[in-house]
């Protein structure tokens, strides 16, 4: 490709490092993808009438020993139009042009590129996948087991209303759910293989499609070359979701921090699961809710640069689309799958502290709107009337010139009505709120179900999608065995490693 009769110079080498980077660099992350590739379009070629067996044969087998080897004859060489023409240029020099160069025939590297890009996320979408489901397992069985532990729930950082640990943590792994469920929805995107739609106008070249993207675990063959070779929308869409995702990692970690600390000392976190300070030898600081904090916020970077990459280029291939606005997805799916991780380890290993919850919960006389509510339903008078009695009860009890129930029952008289004392006890209060999706156990039974089949739902799909490219694996390993004359995969053989 340096000399291609058009061009008879190769690229300026130090523009070729920064746009196609050092060949070692991307051997690992690339190659396996490239030789999956290839090892399907071989098959189909064969399969079709394009090239011979023998080629076929010859292909496959230099590309089979080239992985065998860990790609070793291309580590260290200049790669001066990328990886993808290094390693055709190994082939033709290991084979001679006649069958090193047979197999491009019916492709381009744009759908190349767009198909191993596809291929390259199908893992760390599972990861992703797969640590959130995790973290909403930990939820749900948090708010199961701690359903019982009365807190106050808060608003502006103020105690408002009294609750139950186990609710608050339901109502993060509802927020979690539709995360989660945005960033699945994203497999569905990423399902057809470009491959085959070649430049951009796809071929004349009776190429099956179909048969490549089966063997490469795709649901579905292209569809529309210049959409094919165009679009990385998905790119957008699952850093779209991965931010929503991590807004709702930073939230919970918020919390946690400050419930964490001296002033409030809601929750406690094992030592396992703090740092200490190298000066100052009383710290305990929950480090890793930091973490979280900072991690989480990757996808929108990565979102803003990625967009600002694809907006306004011609719909066609396009590098700034095709290199430029997926180069930031990486890191950016790493850091938020971390931050999923670490969220899982903090909300697992956080020890709530009962007794201090239920006394704040009393303390802030989180049950003003109870006894408000008490009033209006004893007396008839209009919530607003009682709101503001309630609130001169308050302003009484802060000042310290009573004691929460004598003001409560002395109200409750005037009015001619009769205290329960159920509406100073929070715990009560709470496990009284069964309306509105509030903390009482009925509804709290309720939420729980629903996250539960909310989850086997998404384990269940993400089973599938696994299954699904686990077939692709087998199918692919089997041809190209059968046209080497090898051993096929035994059906008990893991699909993949």
């Amino acid at each position: 490709m340096e000399d291609t009769a058009r061009l008879r110079r190769g690229l300026d080498w130090s523009a070729g490092a920064i746009v196609f980077g050092h060949g070692d660099e991307a051997i690992g992350a690339e190659m396996p993808f490239y030789v999956r590739i290839d090892q399907a379009h071989i098959v189909m070629l064969v399969e079709q009438g394009i090239l011979s067996q023998a080629t076929g044969r010859a292909l496959l087998t230099a590309i089979g020993e080239l992985a065998a080897q860990r790609y070793a004859p291309l580590r260290g060489r200049h790669a001066p139009r990328g990886l993808y023409l290094l390693y055709e240029r190994h082939l033709i020099e290991r084979l001679g042009e006649e069958v090193g160069g047979a197999a491009h025939i019916g492709r381009s590297r744009n759908d190349i590129n767009a198909t191993m890009v596809r291929l390259r996320l199908r893992d760390r979408h599972h990861d992703l996948l797969r640590e959130a489901l995790r973290l909403l397992a930990v939820l749900v069985r948090r708010a199961r087991s701690r359903a019982h532990l009365t807190m106050p729930l808060y608003m502006h950082h103020q105690a408002a209303l009294p609750g139950t640990y186990g609710h608050y943590l339901a109502g993060v792994a509802l927020a979690l759910v539709r995360d989660l469920r945005d960033v699945a929805a994203v497999g569905d995107d990423v399902d057809r293989c470009p491959l085959g739609a070649g430049a951009v106008g796809g071929t004349t070249v009776p190429i099956d499609s179909e048969r490549t993207a089966r063997l490469l675990g795709f649901r579905h063959g292209v569809l529309h070359s210049i959409d094919a070779v165009a679009s990385r929308d998905f790119v957008l869409r699952l850093l779209g979701a991965a931010t929503t995702l991590g807004v709702t990692l930073s939230r919970i970690a918020a919390d946690l921090q400050l419930w964490s600390t001296a002033e409030f000392g809601l929750v406690h976190f094992p030592d396992s699961l703090v740092g200490s300070s190298s000066m100052m030898p009383q710290k305990r600081n929950a480090f890793l809710l930091e973490h979280i904090k900072g991690r989480s916020g990757a996808p929108l970077g990565a979102l803003t640069a990625s967009v600002l990459a694809m907006h306004a280029t011609p719909f066609s291939n396009s590098v700034a689309v095709g290199t430029e606005g997926v180069r930031p997805l990486w890191q950016a799916l790493d850091d938020v799958t971390e931050a999923t991780v670490l969220t899982r380890l903090v909300v697992a290993g956080a020890e709530p502290q009962h007794d201090t919850m239920r006394r704040r919960a009393a303390e802030r006389l989180t049950v003003a709107t109870e006894l408000a509510n008490g009033l209006v339903l004893s007396t008839g008078m209009a919530f607003r009337r009682a709101h503001h009695l309630v609130g001169e009860l308050v302003t009484e009890v802060a000042e310290q010139r009573t004691s929460l129930a004598m003001a409560a029952e002395a109200l409750f008289r005037e009015h001619g009505a009769t205290l329960d004392p159920a509406l100073l006890d929070p715990a009560l209060v709470a496990g009284n709120a069964a309306f509105g999706g509030g903390p009482a156990q009925p509804s709290q039974s309720r939420i729980v179900a629903e996250l539960i089949a909310q989850w086997t739902a998404a384990a269940r799909d993400l089973r599938g999608r696994v299954t699904q490219w686990g077939e692709g694996e087998r199918a692919l390993h089997d041809a190209v065995a059968d046209l080497l004359q090898q051993p096929r995969l035994r059906a008990a053989d893991p699909a993949r490693d």
